[in-house]
């Protein structure tokens, strides 16, 4: 059974947005991920906090989604998605945390 995809957006007291992340990303809702992260992104280059620590799986639909923005996020990731971003490439045009 899927885990239901769930985006929330708030801000730390130093002013830095986070896009929290919960369930599941593919094909089936990358699209509804990549309007989220769009409306998050703030337009004056403030970097946004992608945190993705409830997420249990992530296809290369949902990856897609974060290449455009690689520049202005920083993504926090368990060991189980590290990997992936690792092998994508996306590992090296981000800052990548564990949490």
């Amino acid at each position: 059974m899927t885990t239901a995809l769930s985006l929330a957006t708030s801000r730390r007291s130093d002013g830095t947005r986070i896009l929290t992340v919960t369930g599941e990303i593919d094909m089936s809702n990358a699209a509804t991920f990549a309007a989220g992260l769009a409306d998050a992104v703030d337009a004056d280059g403030t970097p946004l906090v992608v945190d993705l620590t409830e997420v249990e799986y992530l296809d290369s639909a949902g990856l897609a989604a974060l290449f455009p923005h690689a520049e202005r996020i920083q993504l926090v990731v368990t060991p189980l998605l590290e990997p992936l971003l690792t092998i994508s490439g996306l590992a090296d045009l981000t800052t990548v945390h564990r949490p």
